[in-house]
């Protein structure tokens, strides 16, 4: 494994392995899932998930999900430093919503979008053990049934 490149959060660092697709692929299969009528609008949608998705991990979860994402997304989803309190899967889509200034259902779609491929880059393992670790409802922003124990 190469040595990482420094973020711009200063205590993690990018890991660098070769992952599954390029970053321009990346873009290109989340505007082709996500119905986005350009490259550009692609490629926002990614930095801004990723980004407040960063947010929400820790440092040892950011960097295993990094680790299977093209170097340029791991890096974006690495700068975010981790939020003061994670929220919830709602409470994340309508903070998204209003970083962006769109609604809850289109911030809905973007998530699901971005979110979709990343598990599918993570791997199920990853995912889910992601997934354990999250407040509730993040399950479905992945594309997965979220499942509850009963009481």
């Amino acid at each position: 494994m190469k040595k990482g490149i420094r973020p711009m959060h200063p205590q993690a660092e990018v890991p660098t392995s070769a992952p599954a697709m390029t970053y321009d692929q990346m873009l290109e299969r989340v505007r082709y899932d996500g119905a986005y009528p350009t490259r550009e609008r692609a490629e926002r949608t990614v930095r801004v998930v990723l980004a407040a998705f960063g947010g929400q991990l820790s440092a040892d979860e950011r960097g295993e999900v990094a680790a299977s994402l093209p170097v340029e997304a791991a890096r974006i989803l690495m700068a975010e430093p981790p939020a003061a309190e994670p929220l919830t899967g709602w409470g994340f889509v309508k903070d998204l919503a209003t970083r962006t200034g769109g609604t809850p259902a289109t911030a809905r779609w973007d998530v699901g979008t971005v979110l979709a491929l990343v598990a599918h880059l993570a791997g199920d393992d990853l995912r889910d053990r992601v997934l354990a670790r999250l407040p509730s409802g993040y399950a479905l922003l992945f594309g997965r049934a979220e499942l509850l124990q009963a009481a």
